[in-house]
């Protein structure tokens, strides 16, 4: 049974790929604030401006997972300690990116094999992590580029119903193009790319693409909010894609889906 750390096993991301890998391969992940998991054999505290290495050693993996969030400075100080471990081992990486590597761009969605080019922090930092991780031995590696991705609990579902009991605007951004992801189907594609062995790069968005008026909209009615309201961003007269398509790497079709599926997800149960 195959051996994977997960840092950053906590947050909702992390709990999700926990949650779908757990029955399957003999797993571990670190926290850090959320001490529901301080008695958990399963999980390890991990501060980000420590070394990696040591909760490495005492577990062993053959796959280690970041998904790991925090200061951006440290964040790469911390992955440039485990990219060097990970080559030295021979133990595989996968890492959490996103369709922000490609904000520069945007008259089309991306592909895998694109430049990426960024005008954000956030973008330029996980471009920083990518071009690290490209330099590694081939097939230790595999970079998971995600777009929004949502669950009942994900930060921007959170945040959407915080403004609106606090009475605040939600912002629009009317020009706007975009695909989204699942928490939970994000971590089903991660399981089908350990079970087959596979490296590279991966685009784990839906098929379709939404605006972000209809996303919005669409979000707001499944959680059944009321009394909301907006504020329309213009940041370009036109349309504005961020957005990931899949050209290279295409997962079966029981793991292909469109944002109505994410989306119905919400829905109050």
């Amino acid at each position: 049974m195959k051996k994977i750390l997960i840092f950053g096993g906590s947050g909702f991301l992390g709990r999700a790929i926990f949650k779908e890998l757990n029955p399957f391969f003999d797993l571990y992940c670190t926290y850090y604030k959320n001490l529901i998991f301080k008695n958990n054999k399963r999980f390890f505290y991990f501060d980000l401006t420590h070394n990696p290495k040591k909760i490495i050693e005492k577990i062993q993996p053959s796959i280690i997972v970041s998904s790991i969030s925090g200061d951006f400075y440290n964040q790469v100080t911390f992955h440039d300690r485990l990219i060097n471990y990970c080559e030295s081992k021979k133990t595989k990486l996968f890492f959490v990116s996103s369709s922000n590597v490609f904000d520069y761009f945007t008259n089309y969605p991306s592909f895998e094999n694109d430049k990426t080019f960024s005008n954000s922090i956030y973008g330029k930092f996980k471009i920083n992590i990518e071009n690290k991780i490209l330099r590694m031995n081939q097939k230790n590696w595999v970079i998971l580029r995600s777009p929004m991705i949502f669950n009942r609990n994900s930060p921007r579902i959170l945040e959407i119903k915080k403004n609106v009991s606090e009475k605040l605007p939600i912002e629009v951004f009317p020009n706007l193009i975009v695909n989204i992801n699942s928490s939970i189907l994000f971590a089903k594609q991660i399981h089908y790319i350990i079970s087959r062995n596979l490296h590279g790069i991966f685009h784990h968005g839906t098929k379709d693409l939404i605006s972000h008026p209809e996303l919005i909209s669409t979000i707001v009615n499944n959680l059944n909010l009321k009394n909301v309201k907006y504020k329309y961003v213009y940041t370009t007269n036109e349309n504005r894609y961020l957005a990931l398509f899949t050209k290279e790497n295409v997962f079966p079709s029981h793991l292909q889906f469109k944002s109505s599926l994410v989306l119905e997800e919400l829905e109050k149960k």
